[in-house]
Parts: structure tokens; C-alpha cells; sequence
């Protein structure tokens, strides 16, 4: 197992700074399987690994080192390069889909950074490889877990975030609503009062009139024989 963690370890340090979630899955995945053989049953003396552990061990580890720095390529690229990688991979796994062929496809739609990210397609085909984890090396199931983990966590978060952001929006409609609803009635209340005072004012000018009117006339009516 040594050999195993050097390797892990060698392969860690060249990943960028700016390493993806996917690549940290695969750094991840690959230092599981270069402890697997802690975890398999032994049938020889204490600190010898049986031939068969060992080259499962290597095989996925080598077939991890090479998914790791194939998203190097992804997340470094430059678009048309980036664009160039995701489709040679569709294109292989549409040709012959095999489970390592749908997990690297996953993995590249995995990754953000890129045009090509679709994370509810990748969630797709991982489901599909874990629903059936035998077709891949121990390694690879690892990966497999770990990147849909990630992903199912991903879209959870970004769907609550969409709900918060509508529930806001619906929040700041009713508010809204509520208050042009507060701004109409004041504005017909206006309305009405300006009406009614109107009104008042119609009629004291009536009787003001009226008034006027009858102070006309007295002077007339005085001023006549008995």
C-alpha cells in the first residue's frame, strides 16, 4: 500500500489551485482505493497483500490518475478546447457506452467552468452506473458515490435557492399588491371626501344665494305706502 499513497500523493500535488469538485472526488476516490486492500478479507501472513488486491488496486488507481488529469485539461482549456474534450467524450460513449466511458462523460459534465456543464444529465448517468456499481472497478464505484453525493447536494441547495428567490419575489408581489390596494382606497377616499366636499360647498353657496337674494328684495318691500 505505500506504493499506492506515494502514487496518491504524486497526484495530489499536481492538481491546480483552482481543482473542481470533480477532481476533488477523484482525488478523493483514488485515496480509498489505494487503501482498499486495509479493507479486504486476508488469507496470507499479516502485511502481505494478496496479488489479486494489489492489481485491482493498481487498476484503479491508474484509470483514476487518468480521469483526474483529463479534468485538469477540462478546467484549464480554453473554450474551444473545453469543448473539444466534452465532445470527444460523448462521442465515445455514445459510440460504445461503457461503464468507464459513462463515467468520464459524467464526470466532464460534471465540471463546472465550462459551456458544457449539465449536472442533471451527469446526475442521470451516475445514477445509472451506481444503480449497478459491479460493471465498474472498486476505484471508480468510489468515484462514482462520491460525485453523486456532490451533485445531489449541488442541485438540492441550488433548488432551495430557487425556492427562497421565488418566495421573496412572491413576498415583494403581495407586499406590493397590498400596498396599491392601501393607495387605492386612500385615493377613492380622497375622492369621495373631495365629492362630498364639493357638494358642501354647492349647497352653502345655494342658501348664500338664496340669502343674498332675499336681502335684495327687503328694501323694496319697506319702502312701499301702507
Amino acid at each position: 500500500m505505500p506504493r499506492e499513497r506515494g502514487a496518491a500523493r504524486a497526484v495530489a500535488l499536481t492538481a491546480p489551485a483552482k481543482a473542481t469538485a470533480a477532481a476533488s472526488a477523484v482525488l478523493s476516490a483514488l485515496l480509498l482505493t489505494a487503501c482498499v486492500t486495509d479493507l479486504l478479507p486476508r488469507s496470507r501472513e499479516p502485511g502481505e497483500a494478496t496479488p489479486g488486491a494489489n492489481r485491482a488496486t493498481t487498476a484503479s488507481a491508474t484509470v483514476l490518475a487518468e480521469y483526474l488529469q483529463l479534468l485538469q485539461r477540462l478546467v484549464q482549456g480554453t473554450p474551444a478546447e473545453q469543448a473539444e474534450i466534452v465532445a470527444a467524450a460523448q462521442r465515445d460513449y455514445e459510440t460504445a457506452p461503457t461503464p468507464s466511458r459513462q463515467l468520464r462523460f459524467a464526470l466532464m459534465l460534471a465540471t463546472p467552468g465550462h459551456p458544457g456543464t449539465d449536472l442533471p444529465r451527469a446526475q442521470q448517468l451516475l445514477r445509472e452506473l451506481t444503480a449497478n456499481p459491479e460493471m465498474l472497478l472498486p476505484g471508480e464505484r468510489a468515484l462514482a458515490f462520491l460525485e453523486l453525493q456532490q451533485i445531489d447536494d449541488h442541485l438540492t441547495l441550488e433548488a432551495e435557492n430557487r425556492r427562497l428567490e421565488t418566495d421573496a419575489v412572491r413576498a415583494d408581489r403581495e407586499r406590493l399588491a397590498n400596498l396599491n390596494r392601501r393607495l387605492q382606497l386612500e385615493s377613492d377616499e380622497n375622492a369621495r371626501l373631495r365629492k362630498e366636499l364639493e357638494e358642501a360647498r354647492a349647497k352653502l353657496d345655494a342658501i348664500a344665494n338664496i340669502e343674498r337674494s332675499l336681502n335684495e328684495r327687503k328694501p323694496s318691500n319697506e319702502g312701499r305706502p301702507q
